[in-house]
């Protein structure tokens, strides 16, 4: 046990002198402020409250007046956003000049803009809701959606931090997407612009980059990547537009890649599973691969068969099959 002790106060010594040297990992300093990750985890907990007031609530205490209650939630999220807006604006380099009064002046002005987009917002999220339940088979009810969807809990949360995004609020809408994408496995980046009546089916692996643009009418499944064709540049490409466009009314199937900035996907196309799109697809074509053989084989000793995939599509194609 002693040697433990001594051991330990020479590891403790180790790893503070290791703090000594200047570098962005070691920054410690009480006038470098930053967003409060867990107090942001907790405006999205209310803002789904907000959104849903009916299905996100605190059932710790009774509720006598709903109204009350949602109006309470909409106040501290205020509060408590525009503090965190407060720290985060510090990064812009032109509020690093600015005195707090005046970058507080600045953090409410935001808050209350952000707050006064919450109807437009539900609107678009009363689409996505009607598109995945009018979309998806497996689902009974819309309130199945609501609370079980991973796919519709990442767009609900995309909405959020992509008007955030749009008041150039540093930081908390990478924050607040990411935290999604932990929740769910659906990387959408808070710039991404979303069209009307959005359906993510199943959702898992989905990529969607920060340039996006995605019309109305759009539906993709699990493993899409809208993506880069490189990013090589790095912080050079930072203003240029590297993700692709998808127009009204397309549906991309799972697996499928489609990447760069000139890339361009035509209203009404199909886009098949797992394929690999850097050209633009004119309006109303249907994309898929061709020849893919499957090969069976029953046992080690038996003759293996092969089949081309073309072969099996007849009225419909095989990419529909999810």
């Amino acid at each position: 046990m002693k040697r433990m002790e001594e051991e330990m106060q020479a590891v403790i010594g180790d790893i503070m002198a290791d703090y000594e040297p200047k570098r962005e990992i070691n920054r410690m300093d009480e006038y470098f402020n930053q967003p409060d990750k867990e107090a942001i985890i907790d405006i999205i907990n209310k803002l789904m409250r907000i959104m849903y007031p009916g299905y996100y609530r605190d059932k710790s205490y009774k509720i006598y007046n709903a109204d009350n209650h949602v109006a309470m939630i909409i106040e501290d999220v205020g509060y408590r956003l525009n503090k965190q807006i407060a720290i985060a604006l510090r990064y812009l380099p032109e509020m690093k000049v600015k005195t707090e009064a005046e970058v507080r002046e600045v953090s409410e002005e935001i808050t209350l803009k952000f707050l006064r987009t919450f109807p437009r917002i539900r609107e678009y999220l009363e689409s996505d809701l009607q598109a995945a339940y009018d979309g998806d088979p497996a689902a009974y009810y819309k309130e199945e959606v609501i609370l079980a969807y991973p796919g519709f809990f990442a767009i609900t949360v995309s909405r959020l931090a992509h008007e955030l995004f749009l008041l150039k609020v540093p930081m908390i809408p990478r924050i607040m997407t990411e935290y999604a994408h932990s929740e769910t496995g659906i990387d959408i980046h808070p710039g991404a612009s979303i069209g009307k009546r959005f359906f993510i089916d199943h959702g898992t692996g989905i990529v969607v980059g920060e340039t996006t643009i995605i019309g109305n009418d759009v539906k993709i499944y699990q493993g899409v990547t809208l993506g880069a064709l490189s990013t090589r540049g790095g912080q050079k490409l930072r203003t240029v537009r590297r993700h692709p466009t998808i127009e009204d009314n397309v549906t991309i199937y799972s697996g499928a890649s489609i990447l760069g900035g000139e890339t361009v996907i035509g209203h009404d196309s199909v886009i098949g599973s797992n394929v690999f799109i850097t050209k633009s697809v004119s309006p109303g074509t249907r994309v898929s691969i061709r020849s893919q053989e499957l090969r069976y084989q029953s046992d080690i000793h038996a003759d293996e068969e092969v089949i081309r995939t073309d072969e099996l599509e007849k009225d419909t194609c095989s990419y529909y099959m999810i």
